[in-house]
């Protein structure tokens, strides 16, 4: 996992040592799949968070691409405010929640 500032698809340096850790392990096997969903934490609308998610995702999934995955191999989803790690109320700031998760398959 990735994890983001508040409204922000921007990746860290943390973020870009785990891409990279990620693309090896999903460039080392043939027929490698790899999933991204892109998360956010509740503040603003769920309108607005599903784009972010959105954006978050393909961050990811460009950062995977220039550290060599064939991009036919990754799948992005946006799921928004859905599949908190920390269930908060409406319109609260939570770290942990956004985030991307890389799945190599």
């Amino acid at each position: 996992m990735v994890f983001f500032d508040t409204n922000s698809s921007t990746l860290s340096g943390q973020a870009n040592t785990t891409v990279s850790a990620a693309a090896g392990v999903a460039t080392a096997t043939p027929n490698t799949k790899v999933e991204v969903s892109g998360y956010t934490d509740t503040e603003g609308s769920a309108a607005m968070n599903k784009a972010l998610s959105l954006r978050r995702a393909n961050a990811v999934r460009d950062a995977l691409i220039r550290n060599g995955v064939s991009a036919q191999s990754i799948r992005v989803l946006g799921d928004g405010e859905q599949g908190l790690l920390v269930q908060t109320p409406d319109q609260t700031r939570y770290p942990s929640n956004r985030r991307a998760q890389i799945v190599v398959q």
